[in-house]
């Protein structure tokens, strides 16, 4: 259905129809395709009343409409897409119907379809911009004189990833939101005027159909990307590159855009640039000259010696005459606007601006162990804890005003900034040894008087003061706030209250086991704080909320903010004896990700337990395997070479060099490529190639039962393939295990599930398969052993006891090593459907039906038999599953239900060991007749198809939490409450979020996550989350009625948060 552009007449729609009470049979029985129209309805303004203005047949394989400009700007009407043509439909107007031009290679009986198209209308131009199955985009315009269309032309324009829905805007730029993997954003450079690609126009209905090669993007211009993780395939979460923090792998993507993705807790770092450093650099500032310079003017390194200055300008050069001293410097800054401030233990050096200096000296042999120093004001803290306040007078200078003794070491200092339109600022902070952090007043009236004392539980190693604010808006107003980070590795975050100083709303995170050192840096024009431990952390605002992240970079020793003309928002670093510029990304996001690209789609993986290495098996159907495809495309490649030397807007005419015999060859030309070396060949960049490297495996779609796959071994630390092995013979791989068998503990096996000659529908294959694989010793790659054959797919395999747990359509069997293949030891064919997982403990397995939920088996080694003890009360349609405890077991649903289910504590293990032997034996799997029932305690609608479920702790030392990834790329995790008064604060709040912030579009948020079963013990943690964004009436009436205050309810929020992640 599509709105019918009509200028200012009476609002109209067109739509496609079909009347399926009208369906036919031919002599064989088989349907029809029933007759389709195209109807226009107009919705009359003044009756109110919609009629059926027209209606007229259409092909019945029509399956998108596209509204045509009309009034001024065109003639109105719409475009009918169906397979192969475009048709132009009006009232009282002759079709205009018109061929779509053929991808080169595909086969005369392969019909294409118009998926997504977008329409761009300039004041006196409009086309349209319309996407195929394959990722072709074609630009189509009409010729017409007012309402009256002479003819159609469909050009060939570009080729990109098949998006779901592309948008163009009016600024030039193309929008591909993509059906899987990245979205991207356009750029269009030109709109084919003069591009000599194949185009087609009414005089080519009922010729020969015209061919394009498809190539690089041309009147496009790539120019930013959006990660999307759709669909994930498979994940799993562990510390498998030795980070100490756990990263997620997941298999995303399909076909030839897969992806293996390594998401690390973190935000992105970009490197701008890397210098050495000679000895060990502790300190690191980049200042301005002036502080209305764009640009920083100096790099200042502090060594335990010396100290060395870099000027910033085409190149960065040591120079020796900025007036800096070369000793070990404490602080260096820009004070008044336009002089250097350089503190050094012995004392402090003014450097004004036109050259003079001023110095001040430490008295009586004491030293400056701590400094701290604003726009206009500087205090230093002498050894033995005494105190000294300096301030810039009105001609600018330095002037030590006031002393005061702490009776304590200092062990850090901070002051806060000035606000405008202010000459000073008015608190001060001072961390002691004696593991207290001070605020002191350092206002003239009542100078260095002690406002308020805070107990820490370790000694605060440094103290930052800083004005944050939530709110983006220019004249939001700030907060000051105190960070505070201590020698066992604990950042706190407190609000000062800028009328007496006290302090409140204490928020407190573990960042590490080193000490914190804090530094005030600039992200985005806002003011953030840098902690640097075990880990560099990034305290930021961003969309109304404070956020603490992680960097996925090195550990870092010191950091300054850091403008050039390079880099006009950086922060300049030094770590591991070296000099770096980095910048901050794509704010707000939890993880960064690393991609490794696959082959095919990836199945499954498996992790070997002693390299960490991942295995991953890929298979693709329509596809063909590496070697064909290497065939296939030095055709292409000759091809291009013979059009090209025939004129470059010549056509080459015969049609059978473009279509594919059944092989997948060319007619008529036999050239072979060594498929040993294609994998180098696509990893080479080619020059004289202008066809879309990435969309190498979508070239051309392989006849239905083709299937290609292979097997990979994947180094985590580097994300780099260490092995692969394609399968032959039409094989596609499904499952993967990893063991020992019991006959050879020396050695470890890789036992692959595959299948021949799969048709999907109508279900039919040739034959299942078991693959054994022995790995060699460093574990980077492998050999076959044997196959073993098997009447069905292998959809699940596990170890078990030192051998091989195999579900193969309905059967359950264990399997041990032989010499030729593998020896049946137990087997048990009674289960509903279809085994699709496998899961283990001690001598109980748990076994996942595709449509019937869990049933839970013993393995009794006296009889060699299996035993179903327990199973479930209702169909589940399993997609992941999760072994919580002994006793209980997730699983997640194709609908995107969570269920948790629990055995009761009534089955003892007796009933579980059925020493008679008759219950579990007889009657199994039938009609779900096990003598105990799995009790569901957890029921929760995601909304999403959940693919993996994983019960695993995403922080070191951190509580386990249950993991699961979704076939839409979303990730996410279930927090198990550790307190009763947790449950019914959150519940509480929960139920109030649902009156005060009700969804967009009206529906009951109570009814949406009740969607299939009804909600049972699970809160809405998304739902509690917008508390936050809410108005602070609404935050505050809820507040109320909870008993506390909005900021405890945020803390709360950031509480649990914090816990997990």
């Amino acid at each position: 259905m599509v709105g019918v552009d009509n200028g200012f007449e009476n609002p109209q729609f067109a739509c496609l129809e079909c009347d399926y009470n009208d369906v036919k049979y031919d002599k064989d029985n088989k349907l029809l395709p029933p007759k389709k129209n195209l109807t226009i309805y107009e919705l009359d303004l003044g009756l109110n009343h919609v009629t059926r203005k027209w209606t007229s047949p259409t092909d019945p394989n029509a399956n998108l409409l596209i509204a045509v400009p009309g009034g001024e700007t065109g003639p109105g009407g719409v475009l009918v897409c169906a397979e192969n043509y475009v048709i132009y439909k009006d009232i009282d107007h002759d079709d205009v119907k018109v061929p779509i031009p053929r991808r080169m290679g595909t086969p005369t009986d392969k019909g294409i379809l118009i998926v997504t198209a977008a329409t761009h209308k300039q004041k006196n131009l409009f086309f349209f911009l319309v996407q195929t199955e394959l990722g072709d985009i074609y630009k189509i315009t009409l010729e017409y004189e007012e309402d009256d269309v002479a003819d159609m032309h469909i050009k060939y324009f570009d080729t990109i990833p098949v998006a779901a829905s592309i948008c163009v805007l009016r600024t030039g730029f193309l929008f591909s939101a993509s059906e899987y993997g990245d979205h991207y954003l356009f750029q269009i450079q030109g709109i084919g005027l003069d591009d000599p690609t194949t185009e087609t126009s009414l005089k080519d209905l009922g010729k020969p159909w015209q061919y394009f090669n498809p190539r690089k993007i041309t009147n496009l211009a790539l120019i930013d990307e959006m990660e999307s993780h759709c669909p994930i395939m498979d994940a799993k979460v562990a510390d498998l590159a030795g980070e100490e923090t756990p990263q997620i792998y997941a298999l995303c993507g399909r076909g030839c855009h897969s992806t293996l993705r390594a998401l690390r807790h973190g935000l992105a770092v970009t490197e701008m640039a890397v210098s050495e450093l000679p000895g060990n650099p502790k300190y690191v500032w980049a200042v301005k000259k002036n502080v209305n310079d764009e640009y920083c003017t100096y790099i200042v390194v502090s060594f335990d010696n010396g100290t060395i200055v870099l000027s910033i300008g085409d190149k960065v050069t040591e120079v020796s005459d900025s007036g800096i001293l070369d000793k070990q410097t404490l602080s260096l800054s820009l004070l008044g606007g336009k002089s250097l401030l350089q503190i050094h233990p012995q004392g402090i050096r003014h450097i004004r601006s036109d050259k003079r200096i001023n110095e001040w000296k430490t008295p009586d042999k004491k030293v400056i162990t701590q400094c701290a120093v604003n726009e206009r004001q500087v205090v230093i803290a002498l050894s033995g804890g005494e105190l000294v306040y300096f301030e810039l007078d009105q001609q600018d200078q330095l002037m030590d005003l006031y002393r005061k003794e702490m009776g304590n070491d200092v062990a850090a200092l901070a002051i806060a900034p000035i606000q405008e339109g202010q000459r000073r600022s008015l608190f001060m902070a001072v961390g002691c040894f004696d593991k207290t952090v001070r605020v002191l007043s350092i206002d003239p009236r009542s100078a260095l008087t002690q406002l308020t004392l805070q107990a820490c539980a370790a000694v605060p190693s440094s103290v930052l003061l800083t004005r944050m604010s939530a709110d983006e808006s220019k004249d939001a107003k700030t907060t000051l706030f105190l960070y505070t980070g201590l020698k066992n590795g604990v950042l706190i975050r407190s609000a000062v209250d800028e009328a007496n100083g006290s302090l409140s709303d204490d928020r407190k995170r573990f960042l590490g086991p080193k000490e914190v050192r804090l530094s005030s840096v600039t992200v985005y024009d806002r003011p953030a704080v840098m902690a640097l431990s075990k880990r560099s952390w990034l305290s930021y605002t961003y969309q109304n909320r404070f956020h603490m992240t992680p960097l996925s970079y090195e550990t870092l020793s010191d950091v300054s903010p850091f403008s050039s003309e390079q880099c006009p928002e950086g922060i300049v670093s030094i770590t591991n004896g070296s000099l770096r510029i980095i910048t901050l990304e794509k704010l707000g996001d939890l993880f960064n990700t690393t991609a490794l690209p696959l082959r095919y789609t990836p199945r499954r993986m498996a992790v070997h337990p002693v390299s960490n290495y991942i295995v991953i098996v890929e298979s693709d159907q329509h596809t063909f395997p590496l070697k064909e495809k290497a065939e296939i495309e030095k055709d292409f490649k000759s091809i291009d070479k013979l059009e090209k030397s025939e004129g470059d807007a010549k056509e080459v005419s015969d049609p059978k060099r473009r279509r594919l015999t059944g092989d997948g060859k060319f007619e008529g030309n036999s050239n072979k490529t060594d498929a040993a070396n294609m994998e180098q060949e696509e990893e080479e960049d080619d020059e004289d190639d202008d066809r879309p490297k990435s969309f190498l495996g979508d070239l051309m779609r392989a006849p239905k039962g083709k299937w290609a796959s292979c097997i990979r071994i994947v180094d985590p630390t580097t994300l780099e393939t260490v092995f692969i092995e394609e399968l032959d013979n039409n094989e596609a791989a499904f499952s993967v295990a990893i063991l020992q068998f019991e006959k050879d503990q020396t050695s470890w096996y890789l036992c692959v599930g595959t299948v021949k000659d799969l048709i999907l529908a109508p279900r039919q294959h040739s034959q299942g398969s078991i693959h054994v694989y022995k790995f060699a010793p460093d574990n980077k790659s492998f050999k076959l052993v044997h196959k073993t054959p098997v009447h069905d797919v292998p959809l699940a395999m596990t170890a078990f006891h030192k051998r091989l747990l195999v579900g193969v359509e309905r059967y359950l069997r264990i399997y041990d090593l032989g010499k030729k293949k593998l020896l049946r030891k137990c087997e048990n064919k009674n289960f509903p459907t279809t085994i699709c997982s496998l899961d283990v403990k001690g001598s109980r397995i748990y076994v996942g039906d595709l449509c019937e939920s869990f049933h839970l088996v013993k393995y009794k080694q006296s009889t060699k038999q299996f035993y179903l003890f327990a199973d479930t009360t209702a169909p589940f349609y399993l997609t992941s599953r999760c072994l919580l405890d002994y006793n209980t077991v997730a699983g997640g649903d194709k609908f995107g239900n969570l269920l948790v289910a629990r055995l009761p504590e009534s089955v003892t293990a007796e009933k579980e060991e059925d020493p008679i032997g008759l219950q579990g034996k007889f009657g199994m799997g039938k009609l779900n007749s096990a003598a105990n029932k799995l009790k569901p305690i957890i029921n929760y609608y995601v909304g999403e198809a959940m693919t993996c479920l994983q019960k695993t702790a995403l922080v070191p030392a951190g509580p386990e939490v249950l993991f699961y990834a979704t076939v839409m790329g979303g990730l996410g995790i279930f927090v198990p409450f550790q307190s009763r008064e947790d449950i019914e604060f959150f519940s509480h709040l929960e139920m109030h979020l649902r009156q005060e912030n009700p969804p967009l579009c009206g529906r009951d948020h109570l009814s949406f996550r009740s969607y299939y079963n009804p909600v049972k013990e699970c809160i809405d943690g998304d739902l509690c989350e917008q508390f936050s964004a809410l108005d602070f009436k609404k935050q505050r009436d809820i507040a109320e009625e909870l008993m506390c205050t909005p900021q405890e309810v945020i803390k709360k929020l950031e509480e649990i948060r914090n816990r997990v992640l």
